[in-house]
């Protein structure tokens, strides 16, 4: 019977798009997940670049340290190769990918990031990421300008500040050496996952699913049942007490398993991004309000532009709470003016007298008032006169009112 699988890799289109941008490896040593951008125009092609590029560097290390320098140098040639690509055919231009792998040494993890694609460790029931996505709504969390949640539903929050791409010949791209410990589950996701299913459902999905290959599949199911409109890719690497945890032969998922294609058809020409960082949008068609120019201020646009966002919100709050205190307030008036249309006929201090309003009151607040006053004393009257007096006797006008108190006083003992 064989062994259960220590690493795996699962992508899936998704329920919208038409083709897989994502791309997925899990080898010897090395497991990456990238994730393309620029719709049609070359979205598939970059990560499928990317991947086989750094797929070129699975092999043993004897540190971390070289694991790391060689996994960010293999980013870089990828990043080469894509500005190669788009030069040779220039209806690619502004493809790019985001990149986030890591390569195992002994009981240690060298990982390589850029972008929004992200890498987390699952250890002792906790998941944690351990990326940092390069977005302009984290920026923009980083500094305290927005929470979390609110970057969640920011209508910016699909835009990239960094990625690999015919953007930037030396991109900057994040490094780390982590120790790892028997138990842990490393996780690489595309944003299809990140940005549809919630940090506890997939911490539940890695808690109480041992098997990677199910526990991958369990993921792609959330997304799915989520709505995934992105493709999603998952990348699973368990660690147990050995050094291994390579999926042999090497597993490529997404759009890296199949050949490259550079069909230069209307439909690509027809998207040529501008050169800098537009994520795959979160529907069929592209939005232009997420592209973004080439100018250098175009950081501090946004931020002033989310600023303007940010105020308008407090402006068309403040002007919802004025509207509904004006609307309750509004409620009230006509309330008190609905009870102060009727009477009854009560007991004050022991004689008859016509109250207006309604008996009932608000807390301390009491909604009538007496209106007249009578000379009829209540133990003048009969027993069941008196109890229905102090009972109340509603009248639906002053006038029927004051003809019970002159059928009151007509009752009157002498």
């Amino acid at each position: 019977m064989p062994s259960p699988e220590k690493s795996i890799a699962v992508s899936n289109v998704g329920k919208i798009r038409a083709n897989n941008q994502d791309s997925g490896y899990v080898g010897r040593y090395l497991f990456v997940v990238a994730d393309g951008m620029g719709g049609h125009a070359g979205g598939d092609v970059a990560s499928a670049i990317a991947i086989h590029r750094i797929s070129e560097i699975d092999k043993q290390y004897t540190s971390a340290h070289d694991a790391v320098f060689a996994l960010q140098s293999a980013l870089i040639a990828a990043n080469s190769l894509l500005a190669e690509t788009v030069f040779e055919h220039n209806e690619l231009t502004g493809m790019g990918t985001t990149v986030s792998g890591i390569l195992r040494v002994g009981h240690q993890i060298a990982l390589a990031h850029i972008g929004d694609s992200r890498i987390y460790r699952f250890r002792g029931s906790k998941l944690e990421q351990i990326s940092s996505d390069h977005t302009f709504v984290q920026r923009l969390v980083d500094s305290g300008r927005i929470t979390p949640e609110e970057a969640a539903v920011h209508p910016r929050r699909s835009v990239l500040m960094r990625v690999l791409g015919d953007v930037d010949a030396a991109p900057e791209i994040d490094t780390q050496v982590l120790d790892t410990a028997p138990g842990d589950r490393w996780m690489i996701c595309s944003d299809g996952l990140s940005s549809y299913v919630s940090d506890d459902k997939i911490e539940h999905v890695l808690a109480s699913v041992s098997d990677t290959h199910e526990a991958a599949d369990r993921l792609i199911k959330e997304s799915l049942d989520a709505g995934a409109p992105d493709n999603v890719t998952v990348v699973l690497v368990d660690i147990d007490e050995t050094t291994d945890s390579s999926h042999v032969p090497p597993l490529t998922v997404g759009s890296a398993a199949s050949p490259l294609s550079f069909d230069s058809d209307s439909a690509r020409r027809s998207l040529r991004l501008p050169t800098l960082l537009l994520h795959p949008l979160k529907a069929t068609q592209p939005d232009p309000s997420h592209f973004e120019p080439e100018s250098e201020d175009y950081l501090d646009e946004l931020i002033l532009e989310d600023r303007r966002r940010a105020k308008r919100r407090r402006i068309t709050w403040l002007v919802a709470i004025g509207i509904a205190v004006l609307a309750i307030i509004a409620g009230v008036i006509v309330a008190y003016q609905w009870t102060q249309a009727h009477y009854y006929v009560g007991n004050d201090q022991g004689t008859v007298a016509i109250y207006r309003g309604v008996q009932q009151g608000i807390g301390p607040i009491q909604l009538s008032s007496v209106y007249k006053k009578t000379d009829i004393a209540l133990d003048q009257l009969p027993a069941f006169n008196r109890q229905q007096v102090d009972a109340t006797i509603s009248a639906s006008s002053l006038m029927l009112a004051q003809q019970i108190v002159d059928r009151l006083s007509d009752a009157r003992t002498q």
